[in-house]
């Protein structure tokens, strides 16, 4: 009897932890998939649908006719503070983002994602494109949320052909033309988890500088094509309007394959598009009259797309006219996803859910400020007030041309008290950065590549932007490149310097130190291959730095004790020109 009773009891543990499994997988799937696409330096001008007839991007504007336009979406003046926002729903300040290249541009790791929220409910998460919020775990993107990435994680790229990319930490080259390859990573990322809900980022890198692009987008630009101009005409670069379109044609293409596949999986009824841009266009073209453009915390600096299509949920050719942000994605996602955001610290968006679905009636005026390198602006649903304090009706004078403050004190005075009260707040978080650079996080390589890095001497970085850069010209005993960095496990690490060095020069002698810890090894093998960029480039890059094909040199294993300390290259023996051009050193914690 007892066998008996043991055996149903068994049985209905068997039966309700089934029932239980069953409902849950029932719920997981019920939950909608998530896409997000966001383009680079793409002005709100950038599209069709919002009257630009120098290009065409029907897929783009589909989500708009299938769903919902936002009249008024703003984000930051540059890339890095915009993407911080979109992944947490704060001000970028908050998290520490300051700037885009030499370690501004991580995000703390204290903030909690979007990526988080989604993968605590039980979603496959993953990224393929520009991340530009930290290069080292734990601020790489694998650990910010993401079971997979592939992408570049710096702010800048020199070239887009067959690049030099990261996969899951690791370094990879890619094949073909870097967008083309991103929504190749993507679409097998989204085949690979039909079965299961997933939010799936895709931060493309055009239409950013350099300015490359497949001929058969380059050559439908004509130079007779581009008939709508920059408000500020005789500030205009044709070549780079003509690659820059041609650039976000080629996105719209990736992007209809993107829906394509959607469609074909039977996914796009139960997925979430989200597209949109991370700040305002980055050479003068057509932009809606607005003044601004990248950089700008005016209109045109700021205001940029935003469609969102979800089919039985958003109505068709809905128009959103009140104002929208990059912060308020995070809580909107979340909520039309039925999950809960992670983490304690309070949000500055809000959803957006009720302006989409239709189910307010009415929605509070609000402020939405946009800040960069000290500068401050605020927007409600009629005005602006700019970064000097002058007042503008965004309604009546949408190109910003007649400062109003004089007309109306009130408002201008409640404004700027808002915008010193925001400054109050916010700014003291990045008043001071002194975060190292974490080495051996866990079992991932960390990557420290020369925009990290400080040249001493005359050692001189490959170009103005460090973001893609290699150092060059360490041709001296007395030159130095250092890193700061901290040691978060001690261990064994086995340690590579990504070189290039012509025959004529090999046999230098160098010194890589870690604090108290260092190593010493020769430059004995010749690499010297050509520089790559100049070949594609469409337009003059300004200070965007070409590449080579960097191979690593085995350097040695140290042990490294834990804590803070200076990474250093130094040169023992120069018998040539130079030591060798270094693009990046890659250390790996041993078991």
């Amino acid at each position: 009897m007892r066998t008996c009773n043991r055996c149903l009891l068994g049985a209905l543990v068997v039966v309700c932890l089934f029932g239980w499994l069953t409902a849950a997988r029932a719920a997981t799937a019920e939950r909608p998939n998530v896409l997000v696409i966001l383009t680079d330096d793409q002005g709100w001008g950038d599209l069709s649908i919002h009257g630009n007839t120098n290009l065409e991007t029907p897929n783009i504007d589909s989500l708009a006719h299938d769903g919902a336009l936002f009249e008024r979406f703003f984000v930051c003046p540059v890339c890095s503070p915009t993407r911080a926002e979109f992944l947490t729903g704060r001000y970028h300040p908050r998290g520490g983002v300051h700037g885009v290249s030499t370690g501004a541009e991580r995000l703390n790791t204290d903030e909690k994602t979007i990526a988080e929220a989604f993968k605590a409910a039980g979603y496959a998460t993953g990224a393929f494109g520009k991340w530009h919020n930290g290069t080292q775990f734990p601020y790489h993107p694998n650990a910010r949320g993401f079971d997979q990435y592939y992408g570049f994680t710096s702010g800048h790229w020199g070239h887009y052909f067959d690049t030099m990319m990261d996969h899951n930490g690791e370094i990879v080259t890619g094949k073909g033309f870097i967008i083309d390859d991103l929504t190749d990573h993507a679409l097998d990322f989204i085949e690979q988890n039909r079965e299961r809900p997933f939010f799936c980022y895709v931060p493309y890198n055009t239409p950013h500088s350099p300015f490359h692009v497949p001929d058969r987008f380059y050559d439908r630009f004509p130079e007779s094509r581009i008939k709508l101009r920059s408000r500020d005409a005789e500030m205009e670069e044709l070549d780079k309007t003509r690659c820059a379109l041609a650039m976000v044609e080629n996105i719209d293409w990736n992007v209809g394959r993107l829906l394509a596949r959607l469609n074909e999986l039977n996914l796009a009824e139960n997925t979430i598009v989200v597209y949109f841009s991370d700040n305002g266009p980055n050479t003068w073209r057509f932009n809606g009259g607005m003044k601004g453009r990248k950089g700008s915390t005016d209109e045109g600096g700021v205001r940029v797309p935003c469609l969102v299509r979800w089919p039985g949920h958003i109505k068709p050719g809905t128009v959103v006219p009140q104002i929208a942000a990059a912060i308020d994605l995070l809580p909107t996602l979340t909520d039309m996803a039925g999950i809960a955001p992670v983490g304690s610290k309070p949000l500055d968006g809000q959803s957006l859910r009720p302006l989409l679905t239709g189910a307010s009636d009415s929605w509070p005026d609000r402020m939405i400020f946009s800040h960069w390198n000290k500068r401050v602006s605020v927007r409600t649903q009629q005005y602006r007030l700019d970064m000097k304090g002058a007042l503008y009706d965004m309604v009546a004078d949408p190109r910003q041309d007649r400062d109003i403050s004089g007309e109306k004190p009130e408002i201008t005075a409640s404004l700027r008290n808002a915008v010193a009260a925001w400054q109050a707040e916010v700014l003291p978080s990045i008043a001071e950065d002194d975060r190292p650079f974490p080495i051996g996080f866990d079992k991932h390589l960390t990557i420290l590549p020369a925009r990290d890095g400080v040249p001493g001497g005359k050692v001189q970085r490959s170009g103005k932007a460090p973001n893609c850069s290699y150092f060059t010209n360490w041709t001296s005993t007395e030159d130095r490149i250092t890193w700061d960095v901290e040691v978060l496990q001690a261990a064994d690490y086995e340690v590579s310097v990504y070189y290039t060095c012509p025959a004529a020069d090999v046999g230098s002698t160098y010194e890589l130190s870690v604090g108290d810890t260092s190593i010493r090894g020769r430059v004995s093998d010749a690499h010297d291959p050509p520089l790559r960029g100049a070949e594609a480039d469409r337009a003059d890059r300004g200070g965007e730095s070409y590449v080579k094909d960097f191979r690593p040199l085995a350097a040695g294993t140290m042990r490294l004790p834990r804590g803070r300390a200076m990474l250093t290259l130094r040169a023992l023996e120069v018998p040539g020109s130079q030591v060798m051009d270094v693009r990046c050193v890659v250390l790996k914690k041993l078991p």
